[in-house]
C-alpha cells in the first residue's frame, strides 16, 4: 500500500481545485483496505474513496481524512461474464470487451475513470449504461468491517445514481465488479448523434468495435479531454421529464429526447440557449463544443467554480423553470475537526 501525506487534491483530480489532503492511500490489496480504513476509525479521520478524479471536484480547504484510491488491477472474462477490479482504467474495459466482439458497453467509449466508479453513478452515453450489463460488485463494508457483495438489485440504480452516491455513500469501497456481456452488436435505431455519423460517412457495420471507433470519434471532436484541458466531464445532468412535462416542452419545440431510460432534454442545449456557450465565467470555460462542459481555464479555487455553476444555473432556471443538477461529487471536509489531537501517525499502525 502507497501511503502519501499532504497532497493537494488538486492533484489527483482532473478539475485541478482542491486544497490539501492529509493522507492519500492507494490500496493494492484486499487487507490494505481493511488495514487503512481501520486506521482512519481509531484516529477518527474521514475517508473519501477516490477513482481515477474525473467526476470528482475538492474544496479549498482541502480534506482533513484519508483520500482511500483503489489500484487493484486486471480483468478476468469467463466467455463474456466479466470480473474486472476496481482500479482498471474504464475505457481498457471497454477495449477488451470491443476486441472480444461482445456488446453492451461499447456506447461507453472514452468515459474516463475506473472501473469501480462506474457503478457508482451508473455512467452511461448514447443509449447504454452500466446496469444493462451489471451482475454485481465486490466490496468492502465500512459499518460492518466486513467483505461482501452487492447484486445489481442491491444498488437500485438511476439515472446517474445508485446507493453507492446516495443512500448508501460512504459506505461501501468497490474492489471489482461483474459485468455480463454477449457477442452481438447494437440494434438500430441508435442515439441521434451516432446516426447522424452513420449518415453522413455511409457506415454500414455496427459490430462492437465500429461503434467504439465511431463514439470515441463523436467524443473527440465534442468533448475535452481531461488529460489536456482540465475538466471534470460532463458538469451537468440532463434534465429529465415527466410524461406531462415533456409534452409541454415539446409543445414549445424544445429538443426532447425519449429513450428506454426516460425523457430528457439535454442541458447541454439549455446552456447554450441561455447563451453561455464558450463564455468564460470567474476562470471556467464554458466548453464551445459541449455546453454542459465546464473546462477551467484560470480558476483557482473551489469559490471560482461555484460562482460559474450558480450563474449559468440561475439563468437556466429563470429562462426554461429547469433546475440543473451538478453531476461530479465532491470531496468536503467536515466541519468537526476529526483529527484527534496526538493521532498516532499511520506507519505505527500499518
Amino acid at each position: 500500500m502507497k501511503i502519501r501525506e499532504n497532497i493537494l487534491i488538486a492533484e489527483l483530480t482532473t478539475m485541478q481545485i482542491g486544497g490539501p489532503a492529509r493522507y492519500v492511500a492507494e490500496v493494492e490489496t484486499l487487507q490494505d483496505i481493511d488495514t487503512i480504513y481501520r486506521f482512519a476509525e481509531t484516529n477518527l479521520f474521514p475517508t473519501f474513496f477516490l477513482g481515477g478524479g474525473a467526476n470528482t471536484i475538492g474544496h479549498d480547504d482541502g480534506f482533513s481524512g484519508v483520500i482511500i484510491i483503489n489500484a487493484m488491477r486486471g480483468i478476468k472474462d469467463e466467455d463474456g461474464l466479466l470480473t474486472i477490479m476496481g482500479g482498471e482504467p474504464w475505457d481498457n474495459v471497454v477495449e477488451y470487451a470491443c476486441s472480444k466482439g461482445y456488446t453492451g458497453i461499447e456506447a461507453l467509449s472514452k468515459i474516463p475513470g475506473n472501473a469501480a466508479a462506474a457503478p457508482v453513478q451508473n455512467i452511461g452515453a448514447y443509449g447504454q449504461d452500466i446496469s444493462q450489463v451489471f451482475v454485481s460488485a465486490e466490496v468492502y463494508d465500512t459499518t460492518t468491517k466486513s467483505f461482501k457483495t452487492l447484486q445489481k438489485s442491491d444498488l437500485n440504480f438511476g439515472y446517474r445514481k445508485s446507493i453507492l452516491n446516495s443512500t448508501a455513500r460512504g459506505r461501501y469501497f468497490v474492489l471489482s465488479i461483474t459485468l455480463r456481456l454477449s457477442k452481438g452488436q447494437m440494434s438500430r435505431p441508435f442515439y441521434n448523434s451516432i446516426e447522424a455519423y452513420i449518415e453522413e460517412n455511409h457506415s454500414t457495420d455496427f459490430s462492437p468495435q465500429d461503434i467504439r471507433e465511431i463514439v470515441s470519434t463523436i467524443r473527440a471532436a465534442k468533448l475535452p479531454d481531461p488529460a489536456e484541458q482540465p475538466s471534470s466531464g460532463s458538469f451537468f445532468k440532463n434534465v429529465y421529464l415527466d410524461w406531462q412535462e415533456a409534452e409541454k416542452a415539446e409543445e414549445k419545440h424544445y429538443p426532447v429526447h425519449r429513450g428506454h431510460d426516460g425523457n430528457k432534454i439535454n442541458s447541454g442545449w439549455l446552456i447554450e440557449q441561455a447563451g453561455f456557450k464558450g463564455q468564460i465565467l470567474y476562470g471556467m470555460r464554458v466548453c464551445p463544443t459541449a455546453a454542459l462542459v465546464l473546462i477551467n481555464e484560470s480558476a483557482y479555487s473551489y469559490e471560482n467554480l461555484a460562482k460559474a455553476r450558480n450563474q449559468i444555473a440561475s439563468k437556466v432556471y429563470d429562462m426554461f423553470g429547469y433546475q440543473l443538477e451538478q453531476e461530479p461529487v465532491e470531496i468536503i471536509n467536515p466541519k468537526k475537526n476529526y483529527q484527534a489531537p496526538g493521532a498516532t501517525p499511520f506507519y505505527d499502525h500499518a
